[in-house]
């Protein structure tokens, strides 16, 4: 299926070009057009090649005007449309710091100078090249781990999700501020999700914690699956990295589309000392025989931050999604027990899921959408990272609503004949969201009462 995320990714660019081969499309010249050196370079600098660039995920390179200039009415094409950058979050509903759309200003540029004959222009005008350090996006990591082994990956079949446990040998607490899982070989890797255990033996050894609420309660039923395959296939024999008995918080992910995070000064994640990195891998077959081995790059936080954050999770993985039904309806709900601060959220379907919404219903008994992606992309799936953090006091209930299409007019639907159910496989489906959260402090009075 990794192979299906590359080449969905790239049918619209592929369609457009089969008419336009490389090098010779010949618009007229408009006098006074943009030029890419000093007005269009700029833009896809900022914009476009932390992917578009040679060794990463865009099929192709925009760092030069030789590499884009055979690509530019796909270009124009593309940026006119508003599919790239990719960016699905409606505007009408909260800001986001990772907004990746382009101003109309940079659209009209980009525009004009294809409009114009897409011309070089001067040297001297060029912007230098921005570096990026040894493939990290996030820059120079202080501490990378990485899986012991390299993976085989078969040539063809299902391969079931493998759990690969990775001591850290961390002697302290570790504050993360930014991270960056980067795939031994992206080609077989569909996604990475990487997970914090501290193990039994580290958790004898430390004092026994006070007993902390729950910050979620969640709606009932919600965690049972109506799919018999998934238990089963977990704990199956032929399965040489099975799921283990604890999986343990969430630290980081990748997934199409996303593969690092940065966050802001005073915020970071804690690895504690002595814990252990479990690597959940999901292996796609590509009909040629390869192996994996991924890894996880840190950069630590200068100093302890103010805020801990932390990341749940609300899903619902007790649906049936009806053959051939075009517009299913799936719910998840929790309720917040203390007041805290949600900095993002990240949705996730499979390739069914055709748009998201979420509601967060106030103590008050006011109502507010706080996120929706009305064309949900499968390809990209994206951490919606709120410029304005939401403050949910203690009883707010948050309402994370997914529709699918499991019919025929769904080009990526493997099976519009049969009835979906949740599960980890990309032709099966799940119903699930991250949330990036911190817990705010307790209010004192200034009597100290």
């Amino acid at each position: 299926m990794r192979r299906r995320f590359v080449f969905l990714g790239t049918s619209l660019w592929v369609c457009l070009l089969a008419a336009v081969p490389r090098g010779q499309y010949a618009a007229p010249r408009i006098a006074n057009a943009p030029t890419f050196n000093k007005d269009v370079a700029q833009i896809l600098y900022k914009n476009c090649t932390t992917c578009h660039r040679p060794g990463e995920i865009a099929p192709m390179s925009l760092l030069s005007y030789k590499d884009a200039r055979p690509w530019a009415k796909a270009i124009r094409e593309e940026v006119s449309l508003g599919h790239m950058p990719p960016w699905h979050a409606d505007p009408a509903h909260g800001t986001f710091l990772n907004d990746r759309r382009l101003s109309d200003e940079n659209k009209d540029t980009v525009i004009k100078w294809v409009n114009g004959g897409a011309p070089e222009g001067s040297a001297a005008d060029l912007p230098p090249q921005p570096t990026y350090a040894d493939g990290w996006a996030m820059g120079q990591p202080d501490a990378v781990v990485a899986m012991s082994e390299d993976y085989p990956v078969p040539a063809d079949g299902m391969v079931e999700y493998k759990y690969f446990e990775v001591p850290t040998h961390f002697t302290e607490d570790k504050w993360v501020q930014a991270m960056e899982v980067r795939p031994g070989n992206r080609s077989v890797v569909h996604h990475a999700i990487v997970l914090i255990k501290t193990p039994q033996t580290a958790l004898a050894l430390q004092p026994a914690p006070a007993p902390q609420p729950a910050t979620f309660k969640f709606a009932p039923g919600m965690e049972e699956t109506k799919n018999p395959d998934v238990e089963a296939r977990k704990r199956a024999p032929f399965n040489d990295r099975p799921i283990p008995d604890r999986l343990g918080s969430l630290l980081s992910v990748y997934v199409p589309g996303q593969s690092s995070r940065v966050y802001e000064p005073g915020q970071a994640i804690r690895i504690p000392a002595g814990a252990v990195l479990l690597f959940q891998m999901h292996y796609s077959t590509t009909g040629t025989a390869a192996s994996d081995r991924t890894r996880i790059g840190f950069k630590y936080a200068k100093e302890a931050p103010k805020q801990e954050v932390l990341i749940s999770s609300v899903s619902n993985r007790n649906f049936t999604i009806p053959a051939g039904e075009g517009n299913h309806r799936v719910d998840a709900e929790l309720t917040v027990q203390c007041d805290i601060t949600i900095w993002s959220l990240t949705p996730h379907t499979h390739v069914r899921g055709k748009r998201w919404e979420y509601q967060a219903t106030y103590p008050d008994g006011r109502t507010e959408t706080i996120l929706a992606v009305p064309k949900y992309d499968f390809n990209w799936q994206t951490e919606y990272i709120f410029k304005q953090p939401l403050k949910l006091p203690k009883g707010t209930r948050i309402r994370a609503t997914a529709w699918y299409d499991n019919s025929t007019n769904n080009k990526s639907n493997p099976d519009p004949s049969s009835e979906v159910h949740w599960g980890d496989q990309t032709w099966e489906e799940m119903q699930f969201s991250f949330i990036a959260y911190t817990i705010d402090p307790v209010a004192t009075s200034s009597s100290g009462k």
